[in-house]
Order: C-alpha cells, then structure tokens, then sequence
C-alpha cells in the first residue's frame, strides 16, 4: 500500500525517533508498504517519519546503480550490492572515514530542492535488522550516503540542514514557499 510522504514542515520530521521494540507483523506490514512508497517515488531511500511514523526505522535501495560504491562490506565479508538490497534496518549506530566528500542530495519530503552536501565519504553502520539479526555495513558512495542521509531523518536532521552558508542562503526561499504551501 502506497502512504503519503509527509513534507518539509511537518513537525514528525524534526524529532528525535524512538528505537523500534517491536519487529511482529504491523511493523514488517510498515516495512512493505514503505518499500512500495519509495519505489513508486524513484527514491532510493525512505524513513519511517518521512511517512509520519516517529520510529527509527528506514529502507534504503541503491541496486539500480550496482557501480554506486567503489568497496562493500557485510559482516566483514566482501558482498555485492544485490546481496543486501532493499536494505532494512531499524535504530541504527554509523561510524564514519575521516574522508569527507561533496555530492547532491535531494529527499522525497522537501520536493524540488537540491544541493550540495558534505559528508563522510565511508561509513561503517551496523543496522540492526527486523528478524533479530544484525548486518555490520561498510561501504561508500551512493550507499554510504543513503544510509547517512535516512539515519538523520531518524534523528530530527534533514540534509538542508548539512548545507554550507551559502547553500543555505541559496534555498532558504525555497523552503519557505515550501512550509507556505504546507499550512494551506
């Protein structure tokens, strides 16, 4: 079932969510139904407030792209991106490569907008999965910065707020049209 997307404004996107305890079926229902909204939106990731659910929980899928990381890691075995897509995780940890890199990103809540972000170029994220287990990933690229970018969004961060001065200044009018056009 496809759920609406909840925009830049919404308070839910702003707090701090709270670790996932339950893992039965209402939560792998969520699971599904989150997958199937952010294929329907060309995403390549989505968390759990980004649908009005303050939960850390997020899936992410970068296999349209298996080039997208130079390097990746399960468990402290080499892997292919296929291997783990999507991936599912709840209430995650990252430690993150001294490397910092710029690239663009874009979020299915703040619609139109996209800007230059700086981050660690590697990460190492170990991601609790819903049947019990636990996936230690480490990788870069667009994967690396998919789970960094859906992890925020489990913790009140969005990726405007990652922008340098200038970058923020440069959308600053964007994102009030966009609250604008939320309170109507």
């Amino acid at each position: 079932m496809l759920l609406p997307i909840v925009q830049y404004g919404d308070p839910v996107l702003r707090q701090q969510c709270r670790p996932v305890e339950n893992t039965g079926a209402e939560t792998q229902e969520l699971v599904a139904n989150m997958i199937e909204t952010m294929v329907d939106a060309n995403g390549v990731g989505l968390a759990a407030p980004q649908i009005g659910v303050d939960l850390q929980l997020a899936v992410v899928d970068v296999s349209h792209d298996p080039e997208c990381v130079s390097y990746l890691k399960v468990n402290g075995e080499d892997a292919e991106i296929e291997d783990i897509m999507p991936l599912i995780f709840i209430n995650p940890t990252l430690e993150f490569g001294q490397e910092k890199e710029i690239d663009y990103e874009g979020c299915l809540s703040i619609e139109g907008i996209r800007s230059e972000v700086r981050r660690p170029a590697d990460v190492k994220a170990t991601l609790p999965q819903i049947d019990g287990t636990t996936l230690v990933v480490e990788t870069d690229g667009l994967l690396s910065r998919a789970i960094q970018h859906e992890t925020d969004h489990l913790n009140g961060i969005l990726f405007v707020d990652r922008l340098s001065a200038v970058g923020k200044v440069s959308v600053k009018n964007r994102l009030k049209r966009l609250i604008t056009a939320q309170n109507r």
